[in-house]
């Protein structure tokens, strides 16, 4: 199965296809840029989503549903926020369809055609603003803590399964705050919420930072992100969480009656990650055999492949791993007891290897006999023999071994692709010899920034949260600069 799989040096965008294509997670729909996601790319995204869902009610936010439809003219009302989507936005115009008399099939009914279009939602800041108008009276009604997991549609021209695609999965919270620092607090502690699940569960290292004025959410006074680093030297926004101000409470004319029985408008957030975490899991930790999944989020954290020959040997066997399988689950493993008699243990060896499962475990008639399996695990390839008594604690702190060892070697790959460049044939060399992040000098201003995109196609990924001053000049106008920022090309 791996020969089928283009090997990362020769063509990296290639590999990634052939992994999300070839392990299971997606396929291509008849849908221009969208993408089926097949049952166990979803059993994936439920495993992130449902770790999400409870790190976001522990936060005290609760999950609440919105309408797909967006009347155009709540676009209007927030001038940057339109300005931002409105390339991207999937119109519906008429609500009936006919038959064509002319014997053309199917047509749109003329006479069917909407007052006002709708949008399909890009994003939902408007249609929730609009709501929140009514739920909205008091300071009592303060802090409003929601969010929803929904799907959306960008009408992307380029895309990509998982990373760019014109509809996909996400969740966005949008929350309603009395102050302006208790709104700044909810930015942060969300972005933070992101970082550990990001680094903790799908053992990716990122970088928190805030964006440039450039690259900020339309409609946004700040917007904070986690970045992090593919293993071909491109960057991934991992996470966003924006600090929205009192615009969208005024576009919406949301207010609220103050504890000094004042008027005033509420302070927002909103932030959100999707199914592109999945495309970002793909690429910083798989290799030319295949996917290799971190145990906390992996669909199946273990696979038991019985090798026997005659049915004494195979009633032995089973009634052995049925004992190991509930130890298993017992301990909240998801274990898989691969007893397919269609395949021979080798072609399942392969089939497990190329969907990442951390851990295989191989029982034969000798190793029973000897009371012993064979274990090999995902990331490093390595095979030890191991007693079958306590092999259920075995595993369970093997799992753990290999979801550290996975966050530790895309974190010394990220850190050895941190360079510091100081004039612009240096960030030119860095870029295009070694790649990663580059740290750099900028003048602040949008038009060097502009200026860097066009000729090396690297942006400004953030500004890091724990930047210290330090004066310097700008790499590419050679001005007055007081940081460094972090530029790379990115997905």
């Amino acid at each position: 199965m791996a020969k089928e799989i283009t090997s990362r040096e020769q063509d990296y965008s290639q590999w990634y296809n052939d992994l999300v294509l070839k392990g299971g997670l997606a396929d291509y729909s008849a849908v221009r840029g969208c993408m089926v996601i097949k049952p166990y790319g979803y059993a994936l995204w439920e495993n992130m989503r449902d770790q999400l869902d409870r790190m976001f009610k522990e936060t005290g936010h609760v999950n609440a549903y919105f309408p797909l439809f967006i009347p155009k003219s709540f676009l209007s009302k927030e001038a940057a926020h339109v300005e931002g989507f409105a390339k991207e936005c999937a119109v519906v115009t008429h609500y009936r369809l006919k038959n064509d008399p002319d014997g053309g099939g199917v047509i749109v009914d003329p006479e069917a055609k909407l007052e006002e279009e709708l949008i399909v939602r890009p994003t939902s800041e408007t249609i929730i603003w609009n709501t929140y108008k009514d739920w909205v009276q008091s300071y009592r009604d303060l802090p409003l803590l929601i969010n929803q997991w929904a799907n959306v549609v960008r009408w992307e021209m380029r895309t990509r399964l998982f990373l760019r695609t014109a509809e996909f999965l996400w969740q966005e919270g949008h929350t309603a705050h009395a102050t302006r620092q208790e709104a700044v607090d909810e930015t942060i502690q969300m972005l933070n919420v992101y970082a550990t699940f990001v680094e903790e569960y799908m053992a990716v290292p990122v970088i928190k930072g805030v964006k440039t004025e450039s690259e900020r959410f339309a409609g946004a006074e700040d917007t904070y992100c986690i970045e992090a680093l593919m293993q071909d030297g491109k960057a991934l926004q991992a996470g966003t969480s924006h600090f929205l101000g009192q615009n969208f409470a005024k576009a919406f004319d949301v207010k609220f009656l103050s504890k000094e029985n004042k008027l005033e408008h509420v302070w927002a957030t909103s932030w959100g990650v999707s199914t592109r975490l999945v495309g970002a899991l793909v690429m910083a930790h798989s290799d030319d055999d295949g996917l290799v999944m971190p145990p906390r989020i992996a669909p199946l954290q273990v696979v038991i492949v019985p090798i026997y020959k005659g049915d004494e040997e195979k009633g032995l066997i089973e009634n052995r791993v049925a004992v190991l399988v509930r130890e298993l689950k017992d301990l909240g493993i998801r274990v898989k007891f691969d007893n397919n008699e269609n395949n021979r243990p080798g072609w399942k060896f392969a089939e497990h290897e190329l969907k990442g499962v951390p851990v295989r475990v191989a029982i034969g008639a000798r190793d029973l006999k000897n009371n012993v399996a064979e274990i090999a695990r995902r990331d490093t390839k390595e095979k030890m023999t191991v007693p079958l008594e306590g092999l259920a604690f075995y595993i369970e702190a093997l799992l753990e071994e290999i979801q550290l060892h996975l966050y530790n070697r895309a974190k010394i790959y990220r850190d050895a692709h941190i360079t510091s460049a100081d004039t612009w044939d240096e960030f030119r060399k860095v870029l295009e010899e070694k790649g990663g992040f580059i740290s750099a000098h900028w003048d602040g201003t949008a038009e060097t920034e502009a200026s860097i995109k066009e000729a090396t196609k690297a942006t400004i990924r953030c500004i890091p949260l724990n930047n210290e001053p330090e004066q310097g000049v700008c790499v590419f106008s050679g001005k007055p600069s007081y940081q460094r920022v972090l530029f790379a090309q990115a997905y």
